[in-house]
């Protein structure tokens, strides 16, 4: 298998809700909820990078689609990884996000291996980490 992820994709309790904090809180790029003409279609997608967009989609459609039965989300099950290029640029996302409506579960500090890092969640509980490596700067 060749490496081509494109899309990540989480499932969010209220599209709306959801779509207000990703563009409007944390300022992510969107053209906002589309597809709203099709049962289950409606979804955001968010500019992540070059080749890389975040989805947000009702989770009640993502287990339609998937043909699963909708089950109860889980916030380890998985994390997003935001990498930066400083220590202050970590403290100013995890503000950001707290001033969105993220909840901090676990405030920036100095890691183990030595990078500085926080948590959050999202309204639906999706966990991101906002991180400085400086084995893993970011290009830009």
């Amino acid at each position: 298998m060749k490496p081509r992820i494109t899309v990540i994709t989480i499932g969010v309790d209220d599209l709306e809700k959801s779509l207000r904090f990703y563009r409007d809180g944390l300022g992510l790029p969107t053209e906002g909820i589309v597809g709203e003409q099709f049962e289950h279609g409606a979804v955001a997608f968010f500019d992540l990078q070059a080749g890389l967009k975040l989805a947000i989609w009702p989770r009640q459609s993502l287990a339609h689609d998937a043909g699963l039965a909708l089950g109860s989300p889980g916030p380890t099950e998985l994390s997003l990884g935001h990498n930066v290029a400083s220590r202050a640029e970590v403290d100013a996302i995890m503000e950001q996000a707290r001033i969105a409506g993220a909840a901090i579960v676990k405030p920036a500090q100095d890691t183990f291996w030595g990078g500085y890092a926080g948590y959050f969640q999202d309204p639906d509980r999706h966990l991101w980490e906002i991180v400085w490596n400086p084995q893993l700067l970011p290009q830009d």
